[in-house]
């Protein structure tokens, strides 16, 4: 009996002792610099958790929940657009419990959109981390009054415009023309009728437009160079220019920029839940926030980080965005089946089209 319990007694405490191991390790997936090695080594030095990352991207992070359903880590970063209907169809993250969150660090839209898009029945699944934006890039020694989409089709700036022939333009453009694309997704018939109006304004305007770009370095050069005067394109390439170029920056459009956000969310079988929500916290205190954002150039979601960025990099974001362009700021939704079927549609005649 004795050497049965001394057999039982090794067992027992190797199981206690990985378990112990197990809570002192995070396994995160996620994007390549959204773990900035410095922020790594302080979080190790103040909770003493040992981190474990891999990078990874939003079709090889669900590819991966999707085989273990939910195992195998324990924090997530995936885009917000992309949580919705694949926890509706395959049950990989678990609920987020906003208690155990400090939201008051937050910046109150972004996590009110991420709230709402991530919501699967009554419960949410995730926060948001980081972000990023498309609008215009001006020239504005020559396009002084390009301050909306609609500057993308405005005669004035014939043979200087550009922009890229995809999904995101067409959208764009819906705004531009006074509607609201993301609330008819739910109803195809009045999203098709909202496209066709798009795809009318769009093929009238080809005579102003330079070329679709298809390059981000592409659309640069064609800046630098005067060739485009207004052009969509994303935040950090506008303040690129803008660096060189006082005359060109980024131009948040008045009915609001396009906007993605990445988030945090909690695998359904994550091994070390305490160990990601320090992790959450910890990465949205101010200081750390806008030490990623120093380092990555995207946007923050902690609502306090600006004032510890870079001073040149604060400029960028406090020279474009208001806090009211901030509000503004059209998330991408979840895509409904069937929306992209009429978006490639409308693509094609617009491509067709002479």
């Amino acid at each position: 009996m004795r050497k049965t319990s001394f057999i039982v007694s090794i067992v027992v405490s190797m199981g206690i002792a990985s378990s112990l191991m197990a809570n002192q390790t995070l396994r995160i997936i996620t994007w390549k610099s959204y773990t900035p090695p410095k922020l790594v080594q302080k979080f190790t030095k103040e909770t003493g958790i040992k981190v474990e990352i891999t990078y990874s991207n939003n079709e090889e992070m669900i590819a991966k929940l999707r085989a273990t359903r939910g195992g195998g880590f324990d924090l997530a970063q995936p885009s917000q657009d992309r949580i919705y209907a694949v926890q509706a169809r395959f049950k990989v993250y678990q609920p987020m419990d906003y208690s155990k969150i400090k939201t008051s660090e937050f910046i109150p839209s972004m996590l009110t959109a991420v709230k709402k898009n991530s919501k699967v029945g009554n419960k949410s699944y995730a926060v948001p981390f980081c972000y990023g934006t498309s609008g215009l890039i001006v020239n504005k020694k020559y396009a002084p009054n390009a301050k909306d989409w609609s500057a993308l089709w405005n005669p004035k700036y014939k043979g200087k415009i550009s922009y890229r022939l995809k999904r995101p333009t067409l959208i764009a453009t819906a705004y531009g023309l006074g509607y609201n694309p993301f609330a008819a997704y739910s109803n195809k018939v009045k999203y098709d009728k909202i496209m066709k109006i798009v795809e009318k304004k769009l093929i009238a305007a080809k005579p102003l437009v330079m070329n679709y770009w298809a390059n981000g370095d592409s659309l640069l050069q064609m800046v630098r160079s005067g060739e485009v005067v207004v052009a969509m394109g994303w935040d950090g390439g506008g303040w690129k220019l803008h660096k060189e170029n006082p005359n060109i920056d980024f131009v948040v459009p008045k009915s609001g920029a396009l906007g993605w956000i990445d988030t945090f969310a909690i695998p359904a079988k994550s091994q070390n839940v305490s160990a990601a929500y320090k992790w959450i916290n910890f990465m949205m205190r101010p200081e750390n926030a806008a030490y990623f954002t120093n380092q990555s150039g995207y946007g923050s979601a902690s609502k306090g980080a600006n004032k510890y960025l870079k001073k040149d990099i604060r400029d960028n974001f406090e020279r474009s965005f208001t806090k009211a362009d901030i509000d503004n700021i059209k998330w991408y939704p979840p895509v409904p089946a069937g929306l992209e079927s009429i978006e490639g549609r409308i693509l094609d005649h617009i491509r067709a089209a002479r």
